[in-house]
């Protein structure tokens, strides 16, 4: 069950480090979408597993309440979207879209889905964009093109989208602005439809500043985006996300009135089990961070700082991971905590299950699955507070905390 914790903040989106007190943040609690993941199409919708949808919702509850416990304002994807498709104007234009970029293209399978909704209360309605309408939900199509007559096995007239409840990849909140992304698969791309409309019509988040927009080229996923400082942001250069998309950020991002100086650009192996920045690297105190020893010995860095006559200055960092974070965060020393405590199998097995993708609530204080034991110790033995919570079904998607949340709010530090 979801559940809104009401706690009002002075800016919508105001995130200017990954370790600040979490004031508000966005997740989306799995649903119907899940139970929609059928074997045949697992690569298809990105999925390794079958996950059970009952325990999904209830270890995702838990780590709810340990936010909200906490204090802080949890906002659900669905609350947003259903005051957002209160407007019928915005709700036939969502529509539009939504159908057109899941591929339904017959005029007679448009119209059938456009009566198929309209019977929804808007909550129900955006429940059902996520998990998907199959075929058998559609009793009269009316044909009107060869595509609406010819016959095919597959099961949804609309995809689910079962990756929703990895809020952290659709948008980015960097300091007062956003990176509303392009996602580099085309089976995530409609996620991205919902902050869309949420960042162009709900009344709490108008005239956010956007380093980025869904309708570029190049891919860019908020997994591999880390807001180091109010000077520093980090970005992976991964399998999800491409160099020319990070100049573009950098860019937009350097040349506005934002605190922000540096962007580093972290390039990591192009592997699924690596699919974005945070699942190798997170911070989780001032000068603490988690990661994943694998990546540490071919990982290149980049650092990009504005340039003469608005241009882009790009320098490949030649020192160690240590070192360039304490000069471009301004710190005497940098404990790097290893995945899986420095055992390479452990450290492999618990990366696999997200033990590097911690969410910091405050500064040393962060929270991480229960199964990653291991790490979760050796995060203790480094003084960081550790939150636990039930992780048997949630990480069958391969994402961890992290993945699960996107901050709306952290106060300054």
């Amino acid at each position: 069950m979801e559940r809104m914790n009401n706690v009002a903040s002075n800016h919508s989106i105001s995130v200017y480090s990954e370790i600040g007190n979490l004031k508000s943040v966005l997740l989306h609690c799995p649903g119907e979408e899940v139970e929609n993941i059928v074997p045949d199409y697992l690569r298809r919708l990105l999925f390794d597993e079958i996950a059970y949808l009952e325990q999904a919702r209830r270890e995702h509850n838990q780590f709810a309440d340990i936010l909200t416990n906490k204090g802080v304002e949890v906002v659900y994807l669905t609350e947003l979207m259903a005051e957002v498709l209160e407007n019928p104007k915005v709700r036939e234009a969502f529509l539009k879209e939504f159908i057109e970029e899941g591929k339904a293209a017959t005029k007679g399978l448009q119209e059938a889905l456009v009566e198929f909704f309209s019977g929804y209360s808007p909550k129900e309605f955006i429940r059902k964009c996520i998990a998907g309408v199959r075929k058998e939900e559609l009793k009269h199509i009316k044909p009107k093109s060869l595509g609406d007559m010819v016959k095919n096995p597959y099961p949804f007239y609309l995809d689910p989208i079962p990756n929703m409840y990895f809020q952290r990849d659709p948008f980015a909140s960097i300091g007062r602005g956003i990176s509303l992304n392009v996602m580099a698969n085309e089976t995530r791309n409609r996620e991205t439809i919902f902050a869309k409309y949420i960042f162009d019509y709900h009344p709490r988040f108008k005239n956010i500043p956007r380093w980025y927009n869904r309708d570029k080229t190049h891919p860019i996923e908020g997994g591999d985006i880390l807001v180091l400082s109010d000077k520093v942001l980090a970005i992976g250069i991964s399998d999800r996300t491409d160099p020319i998309a990070i100049e573009r950020v950098a860019h937009k991002l350097l040349s506005s009135e934002e605190r922000f100086e540096t962007v580093l650009a972290f390039d990591i192996p192009k592997t699924r089990a690596y699919m974005h920045l945070d699942t190798v690297f997170t911070m989780v105190d001032y000068d603490q961070f988690t990661i994943y020893p694998g990546i540490e010995a071919p990982l290149d860095v980049y650092s990009i700082n504005k340039g003469k006559n608005n241009e882009l200055h790009i320098r490949y960092e030649h020192e160690d991971l240590c070192t360039i974070l304490k000069e471009h965060l301004k710190l005497s020393a940098v404990n790097l905590i290893r995945c899986g405590d420095g055992d390479r199998i452990a450290a492999s097995r618990e990366q696999w299950s997200d033990g590097s993708n911690t969410l910091a609530i405050s500064p040393g204080k962060v929270v991480c699955y229960n199964r990653n034991y291991i790490t979760n110790d050796a995060l203790r033995r480094n003084n960081v507070e550790v939150l636990e919570f039930d992780s048997y079904e949630l990480s069958r998607g391969r994402g961890g905390p992290r993945c699960m949340s996107m901050p709306l709010v952290r106060e300054n530090l």
